[in-house]
């Protein structure tokens, strides 16, 4: 008979954290779960399920433009924010509910506030206090807010999805996915957008000629993109809105004024380890602020596990919950190979989209030296007859003496659709060869990924000519 209350005791109710208590409770462990906010976390609440609503609701007036080609006649649109919000809530309220379902049906037991960790087998949740074999760390991350002048009265992520009204004119600070989606979503809206970051080119990571054309892409659409500029500062008027300072960029005075009625934040994310009582363990942290953890998931506590955005690995809701399967079955079926985080395959929700698996050029060059690159530049045959400015953009990345295909990369319509199969040729090893010889489904975009044959020339040797 143990001597603790549970066999698992998970903190944190997001996406990793339910996965793993409702498989640990399904192999006859007695689990508990504590959760001081939203059930199905950051993603189901304030995270990709209500952005990806957004993304829709933004992608209607392009849609509604691009009808009378077709010859619809559609009246001048309207667009309500709080209708928009309103039914958001209400498909977020019923998916939150799911989510403690799924808990209570497993027989997991809930524990509704903060969990923090008094020793290597106790947690304590509103005064109570509860004993675990092991302890689950699934808390996630929370959206950073530097410290800058007027800082306070900025925005982050989790403000966006409860704003009364919809600003009409907006600041978006930052160069990472969720700057990008939001710039879109709101420009998509009908709200005059800045987006600024302080590098020469956003989305850090992902290939050099995606980054490129999603920003002429965005600049067609009406983003006024700007790099290598700064937010200095955020001064509220008397008369109401905000006055953004800002520095750098092509600005030709020191410093530009810029009147918005919103500044967004999206300048990264931390792990949420605050008031957790790791003190009281031997639990470290990395140099990212992030629990550390071996390949199995083990903090340097051994009775205390950590899973997700809280671990900072790679921040993507599949991927917590991957980590979440693979933690259980190690703990309590025995042997289990570790997580393979090579070739995972993910989209930004921007406008358009970008999906892409595998290796950016870049990488690939590092890894492996030389590589054929394979690419193409389209406009989508829905544009044809809408007259849409709007261009698809696909590469593909081999080693050339395995043929094999190290990365796959696309802008435009459907890239998350289409991405998602071309993780499941690449997971298996596909080869340029095979992508050659598999038949175009005609007429689609995603035929391009298995008709493209002639190779962009090498850059040392174009430099050489």
């Amino acid at each position: 008979m143990s001597d603790f209350m549970y066999d698992l005791f998970t903190i944190g109710a997001g996406s990793g954290g339910v996965r793993a208590s409702r498989m640990a409770a399904a192999m006859g462990k007695k689990v508990a779960v504590a959760e001081e906010r939203h059930y199905g976390g950051t993603c189901v609440n304030i995270g990709c399920v209500p952005k990806k609503l957004m993304v829709y609701a933004s992608h209607f007036s392009e849609d509604f433009e691009d009808a009378a080609g077709y010859g619809w006649t559609v009246p001048p649109a309207a667009f309500d924010w709080s209708t928009l919000i309103a039914n958001k809530d209400k498909e977020i309220e019923r998916l939150n509910g799911i989510y403690e379902r799924l808990l209570q049906n497993a027989g997991v037991t809930i524990y509704d506030g903060r969990a923090r960790i008094v020793d290597p087998h106790t947690v304590s949740v509103n005064g109570e206090t509860i004993t675990a074999e092991r302890i689950l760390i699934a808390t996630g991350g929370r959206p950073v807010r530097p410290e800058q002048p007027g800082s306070d009265y900025g925005l982050i992520s989790d403000d966006f999805f409860y704003l009364k009204e919809m600003p009409k004119r907006v600041l978006v600070v930052g160069g990472g996915y969720i700057a990008v989606e939001f710039a879109g979503i709101l420009n998509g809206l009908g709200a005059q957008v800045t987006q600024i970051y302080r590098g020469p080119l956003f989305l850090r990571g992902f290939d050099d000629e995606v980054r490129m054309v999603i920003a002429e892409e965005m600049r067609k659409k009406g983003i006024d993109l700007r790099f290598e500029t700064h937010l200095d500062c955020i001064q509220k008027e008397e008369a109401g809105g905000y006055t953004a300072l800002l520095t750098g960029g092509t600005q030709e005075t020191d410093q530009e004024a810029l009147p918005v009625d919103a500044v967004f934040y999206a300048v990264g994310r931390k792990p949420y380890v605050d008031d957790l009582g790791l003190e009281n363990t031997k639990v470290t942290l990395n140099k990212a602020g992030a629990i550390a953890v071996d390949s199995f998931y083990q903090t340097t506590e051994p009775s205390i596990y950590a899973i997700g955005d809280v671990t900072d690995r790679v921040n993507l809701t599949p991927v917590a919950l991957a980590e979440g399967m693979t933690l259980v079955k190690h703990l309590f079926q025995g042997e289990q190979p570790a997580l393979d985080y090579s070739n995972i395959p993910t989209a930004v929700f921007s406008q358009p989209p970008i999906g892409t698996v595998g290796l950016t050029e870049a990488q690939a060059r590092d890894l492996h030296g030389a590589v054929d690159v394979y690419t193409s530049s389209f406009r989508a045959m829905k544009f044809t007859m809408s007259g849409r400015d709007e261009r698809s953009f696909m590469k593909l990345i081999v080693d050339p003496k395995s043929d094999k295909v190290l990365g796959a990369h696309m802008v435009g319509a459907d890239a998350a659709e289409i991405m998602q199969g071309l993780g499941i040729a690449m997971k298996c090893g596909a080869t340029k060869a095979h992508f050659d010889a598999t038949i175009g489904i005609h007429p689609s975009a995603a035929e391009e990924f298995v008709t493209m044959r002639e190779k962009r020339p090498d850059p040392s040797e174009m430099a050489a000519e």
